[in-house]
């Protein structure tokens, strides 16, 4: 049975996809980290690159957004092979959305071609299309979508047909796609009384991910631990089932998905037979290394090797989903004599990346037997979401953020919700009490609301981000031992 879990309880969101009962898709967001893609900004063009047919745009944060020629309205609907120069000048203003998030040196990513999303339908302003997601088996009835996306599309609109079209009727279609229509008038209405460049509409990318997920399912379940997000799924959820988890313990450690998070941080992957993968990120690319280990296959090398390299493959594919690995990936097979050896190891690779939504691509095996392929990149990695260099080691090594830290605490401390407890007395870093309270204190109020229990803090002196809980009970027991 396919199922996600959807853990929407506290600042930092989380979610998991589970096929066959194994983790296929690990997702966490912390507000540090939010995701601007699919954000509409109004961008100033603050200098165009000619040589590059691009041109740098500032959109009102720390870094410059890149707009390539092709991503232009104009360029688009023109068909003609001119210079970017032609579409767009300095000074401009001009409304974009965001593609990919920054990384590292890298502003944002960003495209004029705007779009909008639905729960049935996502709208272009100026996309010139009609779709229909594939993912209707019926061609029919993808026919008869197609010919009412003609009738309806205004222009150089475009309209794209989700797979969720197909458990609801035209009218909620033509609803959606007149709020849509509506939205993105106000955004441009917004947009021209703005004398800045900045935010124009922020998208919620988290819930929209989920959404897009659950899209994908032909059958299965959906668990959510908030209210709110049940509310937010439902019209999505028609086709699933829908599980509100109401229960004190937090939903990742019930379905032991916390385990999954921290062996997605190792460096150190093992397999069932006993081999094993090295994997070493860096930002510039990943490499993963097959180690036999203690898999010693059947008295001959041949099969040996090749039997790791296959289980390896799979194991890779999941690796590359679980910890979001993107851009250039190399992997370091164990060495194959034969191109057939080779060839087949590809194809249980290809296979096993069948499914991911992210476009990949295989490169093939250099002379000196390393498999490349790319992935696009549209957050950051697991790995930088969660982790942070060692100040102990200088770097060498990594250990759970402050962020990632205080978050964990946060969920502890909603499991006793309910419960016959008071206070509760807490030994913490400075770093983690901090970021747990919040401004002036704010979320650690709003916590304390939610549990009806009052929270105490004794600092400690640590070389990394740490807590445990040292009491919990009567408020005048608390108070005596802090």
């Amino acid at each position: 049975m396919n199922t996600i879990i959807v853990n929407g309880m506290g600042r930092e969101k989380r979610y998991a996809f589970i096929k066959d009962h194994k983790v296929e898709k690990l997702v966490v967001e912390q507000p540090q980290h939010h995701s601007i893609v699919g954000s509409i900004y109004l961008g100033i063009v603050e200098k165009v690159l000619p040589g590059l047919n691009a041109a740098f745009i500032d959109i009102g944060l720390e870094k410059k957004g890149f707009l390539h020629r092709d991503k232009l309205p104009a360029f688009f609907v023109s068909n003609e092979d001119k210079s970017i120069a032609t579409y767009l000048h300095q000074g401009e203003k001009i409304l974009v959305q965001v593609e990919k998030d920054m990384s590292g040196t890298k502003g944002p990513k960003v495209t004029a071609l705007i779009e909008l999303g639905g729960d049935r339908i996502v709208y272009t302003p100026q996309g010139r299309f009609v779709a229909v997601s594939k993912k209707m088996a019926d061609q029919y009835v993808r026919e008869e979508w197609r010919q009412l996306g003609n009738e309806l599309k205004r222009g150089d609109e475009g309209i794209l047909f989700r797979t969720a079209c197909a458990g609801c009727s035209k009218e909620d279609v033509i609803v959606e796609l007149e709020q849509l229509r509506a939205m993105y008038e106000k955004m441009v209405q917004t947009s021209k009384l703005m004398k800045k460049p900045g935010i124009v509409m922020k998208r919620d990318f988290f819930l929209e991910e989920v959404k897009a997920v659950i899209s994908t399912l032909n059958s299965g379940r959906v668990i959510v631990d908030t209210f709110e997000l049940k509310q937010e799924l439902e019209s999505v959820c028609f086709h699933v089932e829908l599980i509100y988890h109401h229960q004190r313990e937090d939903i990742f450690s019930i379905y032991r998905l916390d385990q999954e998070i921290e062996t997605a941080l190792r460096k150190v992957v093992w397999l069932e037979n006993g081999a094993y993968l090295v994997f070493d990120e860096t930002e510039a690319l990943t490499v993963i290394d097959v180690n036999t280990g203690q898999f010693s296959g059947k008295h001959n090398p041949p099969d040996t090797v090749i039997m790791t390299n296959l289980v390896a493959a799979e194991e890779i594919a999941r690796q590359i989903r679980l910890r979001n690995l993107a851009g250039m990936i190399l992997v370091d097979f164990i060495d194959m004599k034969t191109e057939k050896a080779r060839a087949q190891v590809r194809k249980r690779l290809e296979a096993a990346l069948g499914g991911d939504e992210r476009r990949t691509k295989i490169v093939g095996f250099t002379p000196l037997g390393i498999l490349q392929m790319t992935r696009m990149k549209t957050r950051i990695p697991l790995k930088e979401t969660m982790l942070r260099a060692c100040q102990v080691c200088e770097g060498s090594g990594q250990v759970f953020s402050a962020e990632t830290v205080a978050f964990r605490l946060e969920r502890e401390l909603l499991q006793f919700r309910g419960k016959d407890i008071e206070a509760v007395l807490i030994e913490a870093t400075e770093d983690v009490r901090s970021i747990f309270a919040g401004e002036n204190g704010s979320e650690q109020k709003l916590l304390e609301d939610a549990c009806g229990i009052e929270v105490y803090f004794t600092i400690t002196e640590g070389s990394k981000p740490y807590y445990r809980i040292k009491q919990m009970g009567e408020k005048k027991n608390i108070a005596i031992t802090s």
